[in-house]
């Protein structure tokens, strides 16, 4: 007999061990919205008609932007320096008239400020993880575009008059002088690389459109010109929490102890559902999204519950609500979470549960039970007896 109280020991060390492993508690992480700032140089190509190198100036950009979410942000940010343009001339002599004899290249300067709404695609996709070193993104944007000093292409448009230059199918005749303000669309992408919780690195391509004429040329079609950026960006504040999980306690299974001595129990004596031995129990009570009503399931969970305090009379249970954090806002996940509690308290009493042996509360969505959202609308009920 004793060897086989010893074996039996042993088995239900291993069990608590295993039970242990498979509950240790788990980090998450909690997204923060936070606000960034953003420096950025690169260089900039105009389309035109001229040769690929004639038309890349130097860029820079400089933008403030807040992350709402994981995955959704919105940023102000002001492009600015220069673009370029260029225009072929041909030939006037009548033994090769209309042959292209030299090109003209000019500048001009501009600023454009711009509103861009930002996707993380990488969390999007993957999950949020705030520790992720590369992270991919998506933009697009509307601003507008101030254009000034484009005497260049003035002065060539006045030498054009005077010469009598044949531009052949280039049309140099949308050139503009002063200050010119443009809606301009943007669309983009970028790659993130982490340095730290604060700090990143990234490179960053987008296409910009704009009405015709921005070069001073008419095309009958909308103006284009791409930004290619690498910079710093440096997040303002915490952009994470982590809190720790943990899983909630296995439901308590009674192990009757063996005994040297054989006790002698009468034939016809009532089994109880729980056994004395048995000194918690614990139910949950799940309920669906903004609801305060029991389920089916609920209501069985809630009938053990009831024969439990009636067959320990010093029992006492807590009955704790709480919400989902995914989902409503704070003020009303905390009315719902006590409505749940409210209704478990009211089924127990209908089962005879006497009101002072219930201790009930509400955590609203401020504590997490557990690491799958959709679980946390629930109410808990821990029955407890006095051994």
């Amino acid at each position: 007999m004793k060897i086989k109280n010893i074996l039996l020991s042993g088995v239900m060390a291993m069990s608590c061990l295993v039970a242990n492993a498979q509950d240790a508690p788990k980090t998450e992480y909690v997204f923060n919205p936070h606000w960034y700032v953003q420096g950025q140089i690169g260089a900039q190509y105009t389309l035109g008609e001229v040769k690929f190198g004639d038309l890349i100036s130097p860029n820079i950009q400089l933008g403030v932007g807040r992350q709402f979410s994981p995955i959704w942000g919105a940023r102000f940010s002001v492009n600015a320096w220069q673009s370029k343009g260029g225009i072929n001339i041909y030939s006037q002599d009548q033994a090769s008239l209309g042959a292209k004899v030299g090109k003209e290249k000019f500048n001009w300067k501009y600023i454009a400020p711009m509103v861009d709404g930002t996707l993380n695609l990488s969390n999007a996709l993957c999950g949020y993880n705030p520790n992720r070193v590369v992270n991919v993104g998506l933009l697009a944007g509307i601003g507008l575009n101030i254009g000034f000093s484009n005497k260049d292409a003035v002065a060539l448009a006045a030498q054009r008059a005077a010469q009598g230059w044949n531009t052949g199918s280039e049309n140099f005749d949308k050139v503009w002088d002063g200050t010119k303000v443009r809606f301009v669309g943007r669309f983009g992408a970028n790659v993130d690389f982490r340095l730290s919780d604060a700090w990143a690195i990234g490179i960053e391509a987008n296409a910009n459109v704009l009405s015709d004429a921005y070069n001073s040329k008419k095309a009958g079609n909308g103006d284009w010109y791409f930004n290619a950026l690498v910079g710093v960006r440096y997040n303002i504040g915490k952009t994470y929490t982590t809190r720790t999980i943990t899983p909630p306690a296995p439901v308590e299974k009674v192990v009757e102890r063996i005994v040297e001595k054989i006790v002698e129990v009468p034939a016809k004596a009532p089994e109880s559902q729980f056994m004395k031995k048995a000194t918690s129990i614990r139910r949950e009570v799940f309920f669906t999204i903004g609801k305060n009503l029991i389920n089916e399931e609920g209501y069985k969970k809630l009938d053990e519950v009831a024969a439990y305090m009636k067959e320990c009379p010093e029992a006492t249970v807590t009955v704790t609500g709480y919400a989902d954090r995914g989902t409503g806002s704070a003020k009303f996940n905390d009315r719902i979470a006590a409505r749940r509690a409210d209704v478990v308290e009211a089924e127990l009493i209908k089962r005879g549960v006497a009101r002072d042996r219930i201790i009930k509360s509400s955590k609203g969505s401020r504590v997490q039970p557990f690491s799958d959202n959709d679980m946390n609308r629930v109410t808990i009920c821990i029955a407890e007896d006095k051994i």
